[in-house]
């Protein structure tokens, strides 16, 4: 996810209004912030899988997952 992607979301959401100019950084470090509690759950339900199953691709999907929010 990219600037123009939040900001696109940002409008979409009618939330554009809510955020000037200056508010954009918020808004991006608030996307990011989003973003990656969303992968961790997503990767948590693997590690569940990989756990209830024992499941060696379920957690390489869960690594994978966290290594997108890697910088």
């Amino acid at each position: 996810m990219n600037r123009d992607d939040i900001i696109r979301m940002a409008r979409e959401a009618e939330a554009w209004s809510l955020v000037d100019h200056d508010g954009i950084a918020a808004l991006e470090r608030f996307a990011k912030l989003v973003a990656a509690a969303e992968r961790e759950a997503c990767a948590a339900v693997c590690d569940k899988l990989g756990d209830e199953y024992a499941d060696a691709n379920a957690a390489d999907c869960a690594s994978a997952i966290r290594e997108r929010g890697a910088p």
